[in-house]
Parts: structure tokens; C-alpha cells; sequence
């Protein structure tokens, strides 16, 4: 079973965020991992993925406008309907509006014909109730959460796609 991690990262944050969910996924017997930045994202790769999950540094309280752009035109070349979505961010402060870009992502997710997960409490602790989000000063102490996210999202792709 295929799992790809699709990311935009400016600074580097989201790209090592990223590289965490992917190591958290690649865990998991029988799954491959494809980790890509936005701009070389192997298509074929996605199409044959059961899980996508999409990264974005937060920027004015939503996620990058690149990653909207991508979403809103590159993403349906992908065939992501049907697909299990998830999503993560990275953002330079608390409140940074982290929370509300990875909303965004699982909202247009929705819209593409998506099932979106995050796990929410239902694996205990670290308790990921959306998506991840890392704030950029502490960078690798939110490492295990990602990983956690990358190993949980895995999970659920094999229970649900086999």
C-alpha cells in the first residue's frame, strides 16, 4: 500500500515535518512512502496512494497560497477522490493560525471527494485532534508527534485499503 506525503515548505520547517511523517508511516509494514514537495509531486505515485497527506507553513492565519493553489488546480489531476487525507503544518508562533491552515487543507480535501482523518483522542496521547502543527522556535520537540501522526495515518490507510 502506497502513502504520500505532499508538502510546501519555504524556510525548511514543513520539509523536515514532513520527513518525520514519512519516517512515522514507512514504520508500518507493507507501506511505501513517497515524500514530495509540491513542486515535483509524482503523480503517479499519488494516484496509486491510499492515503495523501498535504503540509503548509502557516501564513496569515491559513495555508500558503501555494498550497491553495495546488489544491485548487493540480490536485484533481491526482485522482484523490475516495483517497484517506490528512494534514499537517508548521507555523512561527502559538496562535499562529497552524490549527486553522490544516482546516483548510482537510476542508478542500472534503470538497475533492476525500475521507479525512487525524485520529483525533481515540490513540491517546500525543492527542492530534486535526492535524499536527509544529511552531518553528521548537521545532524537534513536536518531531515525535509527527512521527506518531505518520505511523497512525499508516495505520488506519491498511485498515481501511488493506
Amino acid at each position: 500500500m502506497k502513502l504520500s506525503v505532499l508538502y510546501y515548505s519555504k524556510s525548511g520547517n514543513t520539509k523536515r515535518m514532513a520527513r518525520a511523517i514519512g519516517a512515522g508511516a514507512q514504520s508500518v509494514e507493507g507501506v511505501e512512502v513517497g515524500v514530495f514537495p509540491l513542486e515535483r509531486v509524482d503523480q503517479e505515485f499519488v494516484k496509486e496512494s491510499a492515503c495523501v497527506l498535504l503540509g503548509t507553513p502557516a501564513y496569515l492565519a491559513s495555508m500558503a497560497g501555494t498550497v491553495k493553489n495546488w489544491l485548487e488546480i493540480q490536485a484533481r489531476s491526482c485522482s484523490l477522490a475516495g483517497k484517506l487525507g490528512g494534514a499537517f503544518a508548521t507555523a512561527d508562533y502559538v496562535h499562529g493560525g497552524g490549527d486553522m491552515a490544516v482546516q483548510g487543507i482537510l476542508t478542500h480535501f472534503m470538497v475533492l471527494g476525500m475521507v479525512v482523518y487525524s485520529g483525533g483522542g481515540s490513540w491517546g496521547k500525543p492527542y492530534i485532534h486535526l492535524g499536527p502543527v509544529a511552531i518553528s522556535e521548537e521545532l524537534e520537540r513536536y518531531r515525535p508527534i509527527f512521527t506518531a501522526y505518520g505511523e497512525r495515518m499508516a495505520k488506519k490507510s491498511k485498515e481501511l485499503f488493506g
